[in-house]
């Protein structure tokens, strides 16, 4: 009896425990409902939508008709503009993805030493990455390199000819390339962080046996801060995949198509054509392009990328 009497009141006692946790429990849910609304609403349901308009034709004006794989099947090889979009792409991201990485740890290399007002010039550098990605820059951007812009007459100055810097498509290339390396400010940013990181006694332990600065740099610095070279190698190659206002406003895809970035082809099918079904199917596509990407840095990641404790990512 007495037994039963405590099994009881333990019971009350532990009641109101539950009933907390349980409160809290729903509170925490409670709180990130609107997030769930809006992931569900306006992320996850549009992606379900563009992968079952992809199997479709779809001009947004009458109801979505079934065409199977037509889409895709005509991209690979009734599409031409799309393999130059995709042959765009390819060589945007290759050029300005490395060259983005490179000048950034360049940079933040730079910015890790203590210099005189390295506040500021942290805070300056940085601005370009907040500004870049707008119409305005670009329309900016357009207007330097214009036959009659800011760069031609700087070098008629030093006696050097204009350049046709948007009427030839190589040049066109490394223009929209260009801005896309002078964003470089995130980048920096998390080169500067793992660069604070490195134990300084690694360097001491170097400059006691002779090793030199360059040497201290590829055997200690890189090493040390290639996870996060993994990861704006990932993030960086992402957003150059799917960038479509530099070429858009700067170069209107041409000369001859030769910046006619994949971001393009998808506004242009979407948008000009009404072919929603069709662009949807560019879309992922190129969802598929990163994927692969994503998971063969993710693959390769393990031959040049090193941790400190020795664990994957």
């Amino acid at each position: 009896m007495v037994e039963l009497r405590e099994s009881a009141a333990e019971a009350v006692s532990q009641t109101p425990a539950k009933k907390k946790r349980s409160f809290r429990k729903w509170r925490g849910l409670l709180y990130i409902t609107p997030w769930l609304i809006g992931f569900f609403v306006f992320q996850f349901g549009p992606l379900l939508a563009s992968f079952g308009y992809s199997f479709t034709n779809y001009n947004m004006m009458s109801a979505p008709k079934f065409v199977g794989l037509k889409n895709y099947i005509q991209l690979f090889t009734a599409d031409p503009e799309f393999v130059k979009s995709l042959t765009a792409t390819l060589t945007y991201a290759c050029i300005s993805v490395p060259a983005k990485l490179i000048f950034a740890l360049f940079v933040a290399y730079i910015l890790n030493f203590k210099l005189k007002g390295v506040n500021f010039y942290r805070t300056v550098y940085y601005m370009p990455s907040i500004l870049g990605g707008s119409i305005a820059i670009s329309a900016l951007w357009k207007l330097l390199f214009m036959k009659e812009g800011i760069i031609n007459g700087l070098l008629s100055a030093i006696n050097i000819g204009p350049v046709d810097w948007l009427g030839t498509p190589g040049t066109a290339m490394i223009v929209i390339c260009l801005l896309q390396v002078w964003q470089f400010g995130s980048s920096m940013v998390l080169f500067l962080a793992a660069l604070k990181q490195i134990p300084a006694e690694l360097y001491e332990a170097a400059e006691i046996d002779g090793g030199s600065k360059v040497k201290q740099f590829f055997k200690i610095t890189l090493p040390m801060i290639t996870p996060i070279v993994f990861f704006n190698l990932v993030m960086q190659s992402i957003n150059a995949f799917q960038d479509f206002t530099a070429a858009f406003i700067i170069t209107n895809g041409g000369p001859l198509k030769s910046t006619y970035l994949i971001g393009m082809k998808l506004y242009d099918e979407g948008f000009r054509n009404f072919k929603m079904g069709y662009a949807c199917a560019i879309s992922w596509v190129l969802f598929a392009i990163i994927l692969l990407f994503t998971l063969l840095v993710f693959r390769s990641s393990d031959a040049w990328v090193y941790y400190e404790d020795g664990g994957d990512f």
